[in-house]
């Protein structure tokens, strides 16, 4: 059975041995445990799924909880994927919104396919700056 919590602390240490079950975790900084931490004490809205005691997936949210909501980060275990997990942390989610708040996210290369299949639509015009010297 898997449970759902809302704004329940993890430790860097849980939230990187799940990206590291998952692709998300090529793209993001594992080895660098002050960024992995700052992420989760800067997040606005974290649900989290547990099978057990055992951390299997999380949703990882900024957001103003009114009219928009950036999902950073939706991470399910390789292990448990195709049960709904992934669907249910972003319902989940959306609970804690007020009514008519967007969520917005960047999916990851393996997950295209997924988003639209849950209901998502594609925006044409999602626009990156990784870094201030790349701006003219």
């Amino acid at each position: 059975m898997i449970n759902y919590k809302v704004n329940v602390p993890i430790t860097s240490t849980q939230f990187i041995d799940l990206l590291q079950q998952t692709s998300l975790g090529e793209r993001r900084p594992l080895d660098d445990e002050l960024t992995i931490k700052g992420m989760l004490e800067n997040s606005d809205l974290i649900v989290t799924a547990w099978e057990g005691e055992t951390l299997v997936g999380i949703a990882r949210s900024i957001t103003d909880f009114y009219y928009c909501c950036y999902l950073s980060d939706l991470a399910v275990s390789e292990n448990t994927q195709t049960k709904g997990i992934g669907k249910q942390l972003i319902i989940e989610t959306f609970k804690c919104l007020k009514s008519g708040c967007k969520m917005n996210l960047l999916a990851a290369p393996l997950a295209v396919e997924y988003y639209p299949h849950i209901g998502f639509k594609q925006h044409k015009s999602a626009w990156i700056l990784s870094d201030l010297s790349e701006l003219n």
